[in-house]
């Protein structure tokens, strides 16, 4: 009879424990990966000491070393501890709130220099050569989103490079200084709701009256647009050859008549502020031209340049960063009885992205070295420019999957550098712009029938 019962109570209390055994392990499964996600989330990996991961960012280091100068490395240094110390600590917070405090922010790598590393001595810059530039970029990338380099990048590659080069000493000294010593924020203004790559369709008007110019149009997706001092503002000063009667106009943002319209709700970016702007009779002197009256295109488009250069080299440790982090969590993620990084498709697919990146950053390196020798890199900015946003979007869409549900939430960053670098194969000339620039390059761009 006892052996009986024995029998019938094992039979019983048998699935019960197995099931309690299957949840117990499937629980500490789930604590470890969220402890293990906690501690990459904070830039500390269980798996930091590891001596692959270490071998992967010593060839990288390796190859940052190579290419920049001792100058160079420390001024990334210096950029560093201020990213460190006073933005990746309250990214998130300002990724919550839609929102960063950019006064306070510029006037932090102001009073360092770094916003004028290759502007004028006389005007506040460090009077350095544009490599120094794209190595402060570069080190941009380790700020945890998109949002606050992009802004940043608005600053020293965006609005201020035509007037550092063409621009009068008083708009120098009334709009440049105080950009490169952290005073001001400017923004630029481009694009509008008809025209956003296609530069020449701009119809914002800039009228002649006396000794004053009436401004009257629309502007849109406009970065840093509510807390800028002033704008770097493309309008058309006459009519005429679409390339030929832009001028570049240094307008403040409280002059009346300066309507912030909008605040744009975007899908990433999320802390960096983008807008709608109103231009209805703004008046401003005349003297606010950059350069010569009618060569604003012309000086667009050689911004353009840096800011292609710029925003190719921004995204090179972004990239970095979500590869090195999906290998921690790969690592540390078990399933089927061993590390999902185990899987052959799996570090397969992350040795070709790495290689990718790599390459990348072969050919970003080159074209700066061109463009500070002085030669036109307008083919290969472009080719940058178009590959790093594809590149951008393959990495994180592919590292993305790799982190299974957990990539979904907006817990981990590659779900945001998902979501914030998905703006790269748009902004700044759009993908089948940069393709229209290569093939011109290449003498296969079809002429237009008239």
């Amino acid at each position: 009879v006892t052996s009986d019962l024995l029998v019938v109570l094992s039979s019983i209390l048998q699935p019960i424990v197995t099931t309690k055994l299957i949840l117990l392990d499937s629980l500490l499964q789930e604590t470890h990966t969220m402890q293990s996600l906690k501690a990459i989330k904070l830039g500390k990996s269980l798996l930091s000491r590891d001596v692959h991961t270490g071998r992967v960012l010593a060839q990288q280091a390796a190859v940052q070393a190579d290419f920049y100068e001792e100058d160079q490395r420390s001024m990334q240094k210096t950029a560093r501890r201020i990213i460190d110390e006073d933005i990746n600590p309250f990214v998130d917070q300002w990724e919550a709130e839609g929102k960063y405090p950019a006064h306070k922010i510029f006037k932090k790598l102001g009073d360092a220099g770094l916003l004028g590393v290759n502007k004028p001595v006389e005007y506040g810059g460090m009077g350095l050569n544009f490599k120094y530039n794209m190595a402060l970029n570069e080190e941009l990338g380790n700020i945890n989103c998109g949002g606050v380099p992009m802004s940043i990048a608005v600053q020293t590659d965006m609005a201020t490079p035509a007037l550092a080069r063409f621009g009068s000493d008083h708009l120098k000294k009334t709009f440049l200084e105080p950009s490169v010593l952290g005073d001001v924020v400017a923004c630029l203004g481009v694009s509008e709701p008809g025209g956003g790559s296609d530069v020449a369709a701009a119809t914002t008007s800039a009228v002649r009256r006396g000794d004053d110019l009436v401004i009257n149009g629309q502007k849109m997706w406009i970065t840093n647009a509510f807390q800028a001092d002033w704008m770097c503002l493309l309008a058309n000063t006459s009519e005429g050859n679409p390339h030929r009667n832009k001028s570049l106009i240094c307008v403040p943002m409280n002059t009346p008549g300066v309507h912030l319209a909008k605040k744009i709700d975007k899908m990433g970016m999320k802390c960096s502020d983008t807008a709608v702007i109103y231009l209805d009779d703004v008046r401003v002197p005349a003297k606010n031209i950059i350069g010569e009256e009618g060569m604003g295109f012309t000086y667009q488009m050689m911004q353009f340049q840096e800011e292609r250069m710029a925003a190719s080299v921004l995204v090179l440790q972004p990239m970095e960063t979500v590869i090195e982090q999906t290998i921690a969590y790969l690592r540390e993620r078990h399933a089927f009885g061993q590390p999902l990084l185990n899987n052959q498709y799996i570090h397969f697919r992350l040795a070709e992205l790495a290689t990718e990146v790599e390459m990348l950053r072969s050919t970003i390196y080159r074209a700066t070295d061109k463009y500070v020798a002085g030669e036109d890199v307008t083919q290969l900015a472009s080719m940058c420019k178009l590959k790093c946003g594809r590149l951008l979007r393959e990495v994180n869409d592919s590292c993305l999957q790799f982190w299974g549900g957990m990539g979904f939430t907006n817990d981990v960053l590659v779900s945001r550098m998902y979501r914030d670098m998905r703006l790269i194969s748009i902004a700044g000339g759009a993908d089948e712009v940069m393709l229209g620039i290569i093939c011109k390059g290449m003498g296969i761009l079809p002429k237009k029938t008239k």
